[in-house]
């Protein structure tokens, strides 16, 4: 059940996209990847419905070691800083349906999708977050979401630990 009372499969159907932000290069729990523990998570969303994606890279990309990384991302949400992204998504005006998804950053969404966030109009959207962390679960995301994505309806959320991702697929079908 979603916070608003509705099944999540009334969802299904809908005009979607799934923004996400994901990271490759050294991560907690699994080493080195190629690709963000996110993206494979927003890959299975898409394949179960087909929706659009859009990645949020920053511009400057985070270092490739996991402590340089983390130690970057702190200090941004610490400031409160807004970092320059590689390319912007500028409306979401033909969506019913947005998927938000991010690993888990000091308790909240990375830096880079508030900057991304912030510019778009959620007036009357359904946002489906989901996360991927190592024991965080969503921590204060669907509180930072209801902030950020004002007039949406927030439902309940999924949260997939990074080192189970390639085993998460019937999980994330289930939430789809």
């Amino acid at each position: 059940m979603s916070l608003f009372g509705k099944k999540e499969s009334e969802y299904k159907g809908k005009k979607s996209i799934i923004i996400y932000f994901s990271r490759a290069d050294e991560n907690y729990a699994v080493g080195y990847i190629d690709k963000g523990n996110t993206e494979i998570i927003a890959e299975y969303i898409q394949e179960l419905t087909g929706a659009d994606m859009f990645k949020v890279e920053r511009k400057i990309p985070y270092a490739k070691d996991y402590d340089t990384c983390i130690h970057e991302a702190q200090v941004e949400q610490q400031r409160n800083e807004r970092p320059k992204l590689k390319e912007e998504l500028n409306s979401i005006d033909d969506y019913e349906v947005v998927y938000i998804g991010a690993p888990v950053y000091w308790g909240d969404l990375p830096q880079p999708m508030v900057t991304q966030l912030e510019k778009l109009n959620f007036e009357g959207k359904i946002v489906r977050p989901f996360t991927t962390h190592e024991g965080s679960g969503l921590v204060n995301i669907p509180n930072q979401l209801k902030i950020i994505c004002k007039r949406a309806t927030i439902t309940s959320g999924l949260a997939i630990k990074g080192s189970i991702v390639y085993s998460a697929r019937q999980k994330v079908e289930d939430w789809v």
